[in-house]
């Protein structure tokens, strides 16, 4: 998936591995695109799964991925204490 603000949604690319959509590389909110530098932690539910990453800006988000719905959002955001 290519990064754009078209929907207004959170937009996320993301490596396909064994399967598609396995970890997000990047993503795009408010226009501004972050690069995941690390995936910290990531848990299942039945139907979503989510990513604790820390972006390029030195943030951590949690991101979910609705699988049945192939949508993405923002469920947490916490600023870095450098």
């Amino acid at each position: 998936m290519s990064l754009d603000s078209r929907s207004g949604s959170l937009q996320v690319e993301c490596y396909a591995g064994h399967r598609a959509d396995q970890r997000p590389l990047r993503f795009l909110l408010r226009g501004r695109v972050f690069d995941v530098e690390a995936v910290d932690d990531q848990w299942y539910e039945p139907s979503a799964i989510y990513f604790r990453v820390r972006a390029s800006d030195g943030n951590f988000y949690i991101l979910r991925h609705d699988e049945v719905a192939d949508v993405w959002t923002l469920d947490a955001f916490r600023a870095s204490r450098r």
